[in-house]
């Protein structure tokens, strides 16, 4: 089996968790956010303690650089992980 690519693995992980959360902003930004979080927390018969802020242009836009640097950590550090112990075995 070949190895993972660190690079390419950190890059799809990092896409994924920045995708998932501009996803999150839009959904903040429309003024939807609030119920779902309500309705999750429902569902798992828990009170939600949560109130979503309003929406900051500039707060996205870390949240989702900050997400894709920590996904892409991630990815870097699981390929590394997973090619190390493919090699011992």
């Amino acid at each position: 089996m070949e190895k993972l690519s660190k690079a390419k693995t950190g890059l799809v992980l990092g896409l994924f968790f920045a995708v998932v959360h501009a996803v999150w902003a839009v959904l903040v930004a429309i003024g939807v956010a609030q119920g779902l979080m309500d309705w999750i927390f429902k569902m798992h018969m828990i009170e939600n303690p949560y109130i979503i802020s309003g929406f900051g242009f500039g707060t996205a836009i870390g949240l989702v650089i900050v997400t894709f640097v920590v996904g892409y950590i991630f990815g870097w550090v699981f390929a590394a992980l997973w090619n190390s112990l493919r090699k011992s075995s």
